[in-house]
């Protein structure tokens, strides 16, 4: 029910392979999106709509949940789960608080010269808010406590919606509790574009983020040169990594924590330990079996396409397939996780020891679970308060100051061949 992989049967290409995500190559997908784009820019609501009732399946009549739509929510959640989003957000608030930069900060570069940074929020943002193989309420919380920490006025929450033409409870609930009013029912890569061009209803927003399929990332990408599309975040992607200290069945457990997302997810578990890999290997069939319709599916698909258990010869060879994957998630499943973590500098997030699987950070430790897919962590990291603020650089140069600065620019000028600059130093 899992490929086991022995790194060292591989050649180069079939390493290389390895790397790959569903994002890798999105160009069948370029083709069905831009269509589906031209449509909302040319049509507006009316594209939503039509899309709404055509791909989701949904009698959708009004595209923005209102009022009373909020109420039924939390009339009709469970008061249980109600509490616990309230008591995550709390925890991924405290989290994300520490994040805020002051306004501005100056500091005198040379006696009478000051040189710093301003920060202000972003006006308007898109949050994207996936649906299709379930709810995430935990997106909601995630995408929605940094942007209101950061100020941004105007907050916009995209979701497909649910088959009768409403909006996940859960993710009502969430957004409210977290500080958002709009939520709009549309998903896919109608809602980039929507949020990209606006519509009758939509506002345009001068920035998405947030997780989403193929579809979504094939939109973001086309729409790129309209909005800014934030971190490269995709279908779900994990390594756990088991150094044999822990037992196989903790590494069985948490592989399938990533991979019942979806058939498009990621999983692998690399080990250089053959009785860890033989102990997940055993445990895996009747975990897999436990499981429900779709998700046995998807989980079967995963780790016998983008994922499965991968044996390496030893710890470095681990270390640097880990480096090059640069996981969305990764796990170190160690008694002694600290031992590792100095080895390891490309991942979005990096969960350590026995008591710390990706559900927790997902749901309720506090770090964000949006995080660069498909390589991304090479270069982006979390979504943060940062992500949703820009900063401005602010200088100023007192009479005191000018002598000090004035010939070094009036210099630099001269020799780089702008007299006008040089010129502006000089005639003062």
């Amino acid at each position: 029910m899992v490929q086991r992989i022995i790194w060292a049967t591989l050649d180069a290409q079939g390493r290389k392979a390895l790397l790959a995500r569903s994002e890798t190559d999105l160009s069948g997908f370029f083709d069905k999106v831009r269509p589906i784009i031209a449509a909302v820019k040319a049509e507006g609501d009316a594209a939503l709509l039509r899309f709404a009732r055509e791909i989701d399946g949904a009698p959708v009549s009004n595209l923005m949940a209102s009022e009373a739509e909020f109420d039924q929510a939390f009339a009709t959640l469970d008061p249980a789960l109600t509490q616990t989003i309230g008591k995550a957000i709390e925890n991924v608030r405290a989290f994300h608080e520490d994040q805020r930069p002051g306004p501005m900060s100056l500091r005198e570069i040379t006696p009478g010269a000051w040189a710093g940074d301003r920060f202000t929020p972003i006006r308007s943002v898109a949050l994207y808010v996936p649906r299709g193989k379930g709810s995430f309420p935990s997106v909601t919380m995630m995408t929605s406590v940094p942007a209101v920490l950061a100020g941004v006025k105007d907050i916009a929450i995209f979701t497909p919606p649910t088959p009768d033409g409403g909006v996940d409870a859960a993710t009502l609930v969430a957004a409210r509790l977290a500080g958002v009013a709009k939520v709009y029912k549309c998903g896919g890569a109608q809602a980039v574009a929507a949020a990209a061009y606006g519509t009758e209803t939509i506002s345009k927003a001068l920035k998405i983020v947030g997780p989403g399929s193929p579809w979504v990332v094939a939109a973001k990408r086309l729409l790129s040169d309209q909005i800014d599309t934030g971190l490269p975040a995709g279908p779900s992607e994990c390594i756990i990594f088991a150094d044999g200290t822990l037992p196989g069945r903790l590494a069985a457990l948490d592989l399938l924590i990533e991979a019942e997302h979806g058939p498009d997810s990621s999983a692998w578990l690399v080990t250089h330990s053959p009785q860890t890999a033989q102990e997940a290997e055993a445990a895996l069939p009747a975990l897999i079996e436990a499981l429900p319709e779709p998700r046995r599916s998807f989980v079967t698909q995963v780790l016998n396409g983008r994922g499965g258990i991968l044996l390496t010869p030893d710890l470095a060879t681990s270390y640097a397939f880990i480096n090059d994957y640069a996981p969305e998630h990764l796990e170190i499943l160690s008694a002694s996780p600290f031992d590792h973590l100095g080895e390891i500098t490309e991942a979005a997030e990096i969960l350590l020891g026995a008591h710390t699987p990706v559900t927790l950070a997902n749901f309720c430790l506090g770090p964000n679970n949006v995080l660069p897919t498909s390589g991304g962590a090479r270069t982006h990291g979390p979504l943060s308060v940062t992500d949703f603020l820009k900063r401005t650089s602010v200088g100023y140069v007192t009479a005191k100051g000018w002598p000090n600065l004035a010939p070094m620019a009036e210099a630099l000028a001269d020799y780089e061949g702008f007299p006008s600059h040089a010129r502006a130093v000089r005639d003062r």
